[in-house]
């Protein structure tokens, strides 16, 4: 019986945990507001930086009508592609992924802010 509850405790502790991965698009709108002056993420709209909104998927520096930076351009060489392990890669510090991008931000340390922002950055109208 003891074995029998520990599985069931631990069972419920991993789907916890692979529910906690993935995410929430609410907060993940609450630090897109960090990225916000420069990115927009639910209209197709370029500012400073590109319009982010569907970026998990799409391959890197393709916005129309957006001049990227040279660094940011032959980073996308070759067919890169925004998911979401490019993007844990990058958003923790962009100059040093990407360097010579003119992206000022000094990136996102906490995983569970990457996990919202990300949650978010797929699914915008999720956080309406």
């Amino acid at each position: 019986m003891k074995l029998f509850c520990l599985t069931l405790a631990f069972a419920a502790f991993a789907s916890a945990s692979a529910a906690l991965a993935d995410g929430d698009a609410v907060a993940g709108a609450v630090v897109f507001r960090k990225c916000g002056a420069c990115h927009t993420a639910t209209a197709h709209e370029n500012r400073v930086g590109p319009s982010l909104m569907g970026i998990v998927g799409r391959p890197v520096a393709s916005v129309p009508d957006y001049k990227y930076s040279p660094a940011m351009t032959a980073f996308g060489a070759g067919g890169k592609v925004w998911d979401e392990a490019l993007l844990r890669k990058y958003l923790p510090a962009p100059q040093f992924l990407v360097k010579g991008t003119r992206m000022t931000f000094p990136g996102l340390k906490n995983d569970r802010d990457l996990d919202n922002l990300i949650a978010y950055l797929k699914n915008p109208a999720a956080a309406q």
